[in-house]
């Protein structure tokens, strides 16, 4: 019987990964939950209110967790490191074994677009936005926020993917990107610059991480005399510094902007 090419799925493999997922994510968020009661029941000596609607919270978190898990191995995980392979193959580069850096332009484009459109996606990034916006009286447009951050991975994404092809050590890019960081704080405005450390936090969530790692370890696996654990890490390094410069470098602009439409509306009164 001819073969039709399309490969059946593993149900029974994915349920047992499920299972398993299921007890790890119990195993780590119980504690949270028993942290939780002990503060509610015997430090405050309260009632929980809506109980029924948070243990509801409880289950859906575990159930939700153990799924995106067990989605990140049989899904993100081997479609980021396939783009990987494929866009630094030497017959789409079409360049020998060791093909120079310059010829990289796509993987650049593809770090840089990763980078960007799973940041904007973030959940944790739209909470912070929102949260800020809210905080600042709309001050600090959320949106806005999103894409400075998300220019920022994109940016730290596509020049850690240039670290790992020239094979630029990890430790002189943090130093220099940090050095560039402290060099701004002194230089954006003070109310920013809390908001801007914690924008590199949130880029290392549930959604940016599992890809851009994935296109780590497939680089370094790709590219010769590289070492995946040493190369193929540090993409989430690069990801959460670059989102600090650009925020800070998007409340300079919008502050330069303001004080050049001040003199324009002086004038006119």
């Amino acid at each position: 019987m001819q073969s039709t090419g399309v490969t059946s799925i593993p149900l029974a493999e994915i349920a047992g990964d499920l299972a398993t997922a299921l007890v790890a994510t119990c195993r780590d968020v119980l504690p949270i939950a028993a942290i939780i009661l002990f503060f509610q029941f015997v430090v405050l000596r309260r009632r929980l209110a809506n109980w029924k609607r948070v243990a509801a919270g409880f289950v859906a978190v575990i159930a939700g967790l153990s799924i995106f898990l067990v989605g990140l191995e049989v899904g993100l995980f081997p479609l980021g490191e396939a783009m990987a392979l494929q866009l630094t193959d030497p017959g789409f580069l079409g360049a020998g074994e060791n093909p120079g850096w310059w010829r990289y332009g796509f993987t650049y484009l593809f770090a840089f677009s990763l980078g960007f459109a799973t940041t904007v996606a973030e959940p944790a990034l739209i909470a912070v936005a929102l949260k800020a916006e809210q905080v600042s009286g709309g001050t600090i447009g959320a949106f806005g926020l999103r894409i400075a951050v998300a220019l920022g991975v994109g940016v730290g994404v596509a020049l850690g993917v240039l670290r790992i092809i020239i094979d630029f050590p990890l430790p002189w890019l943090m130093v220099i990107g940090y050095a560039l960081v402290v060099l701004q704080t002194f230089l954006a405005p003070r109310s920013i610059i809390p908001l801007a450390y914690d924008s590199g936090g949130v880029t290392t969530s549930t959604v940016t991480v599992p890809l851009v790692v994935a296109l780590g370890l497939g680089l370094a696996q790709q590219i010769p005399d590289r070492d995946p654990l040493r190369d193929g890490f540090g993409l989430i390094a690069a990801a959460s510094l670059f989102p600090m410069l650009t925020v800070m470098g998007y409340a300079q602009l919008a502050e330069w902007r303001t004080r050049r439409s001040r003199p324009a509306s002086s004038a006119e009164v």
